[in-house]
């Protein structure tokens, strides 16, 4: 079997397909075009993010078995599609949860305790102790949208500390000893604290907007490591200059894209996003979350399991 890396990864992941016997090339800056002339020489290929994977491609791609993305999610496939063509699809969620539960609780306990303020301000020589009294997270009611790998990874980490736990999820009777799973309606009636752990489709694309948010009973803080695009920034800088949203921890962006630097560049930055970055209650990351140097080793040995048990 033949498979074709596009994007770089962990080592281990070449290497132990090699030694299961599979034919391992790796093309890691040809543009998607030049690609197309070459896929249908693959039983399988490898991606993370570089481009989408659309049904053109996957007909091009005429002998093609599988699609492993090294990554939680897949929306970047069409993958209603490649499953029509008998096309096995491997992702990698359980490799990178840990790391999003830990990067979420670090962005939680961060603007509690008000750390990237206080570190500003110090190293600028003042020391303002009673502007930075933090809040602990003991007694809070810390409500998730999503309770999938990353959910149930932030809600383990959790355990460590005397918080209630709820989370809404479209599938029924996911709760476990970690969460208590509630309807939307009581997650917005108790929850002093959101965290998303949504994939990207149409149903959460544009989750937190107006009504949602206004749909919250408390003033609540919101922590997003899932994906950018589930919340209306404009909305949410709305929430916070209103009070509505106490604070934000985003490691995603609806402005992510890979010139995301040009917002910088060319004048171009939307309102929001200015709001964003001056915000003295809001932490921003570069879609780190799962990107931990375990987590990188994690990504890629679940990737090789996978396509072991499913194809050795």
């Amino acid at each position: 079997m033949k498979i074709l890396h596009l994007d770089t990864n962990h080592p281990l992941l070449i290497h132990q397909l090699n030694d299961l016997g599979y034919t391992n090339d790796e093309n890691y800056t040809a543009p998607k075009e030049d690609i197309l002339k070459i896929i249908h020489n693959y039983d399988g290929f490898i991606i993370r993010s570089r481009f989408s994977i659309d049904a053109n491609f996957i007909d091009t791609a005429t002998n093609l078995k599988f699609i492993g993305r090294v990554g939680a999610g897949l929306e970047n496939i069409d993958c209603d599609y490649a499953e029509q063509k008998g096309i096995t699809l491997i992702a990698a969620p359980e490799g990178n949860k840990n790391a999003v539960g830990e990067h979420s609780l670090a962005m939680l306990l961060s603007l509690f305790n008000k750390l990237n303020k206080a570190d500003k301000e110090v190293r600028q020589g003042q020391w303002l102790r009673e502007d930075n009294r933090g809040i602990e997270l003991d007694g809070k009611t810390i409500g998730l949208i999503g309770y999938g790998n990353m959910g149930k990874a932030f809600a383990k980490k959790l355990r460590g500390f005397d918080v209630t736990v709820l989370c809404y999820d479209l599938k029924p009777n996911i709760g476990n000893d970690n969460a208590i799973q509630v309807s939307l309606q009581e997650l917005q009636e108790r929850a002093e604290v959101l965290s998303l752990h949504t994939p990207e489709t149409d149903l959460t694309i544009g989750m937190v907007n107006k009504t949602l948010i206004n749909g919250f009973k408390k003033p609540f803080w919101l922590i997003n490591t899932a994906r950018g695009k589930s919340v209306v920034t404009s909305h949410l800088m709305e929430a916070l200059q209103s009070g509505k949203i106490l604070g934000a921890g985003l490691d995603v962006l609806e402005y992510e894209k890979s010139s995301f630097e040009n917002l910088f560049a060319n004048n171009d930055m939307p309102k929001a996003f200015k709001y964003l970055i001056n915000a003295e209650n809001v932490i921003l990351s570069p879609h780190v979350a799962g990107w931990t140097i375990e987590s990188k080793e994690k990504l890629a040995q679940t990737i090789v399991d996978k396509i072991k048990t499913k194809f050795y």
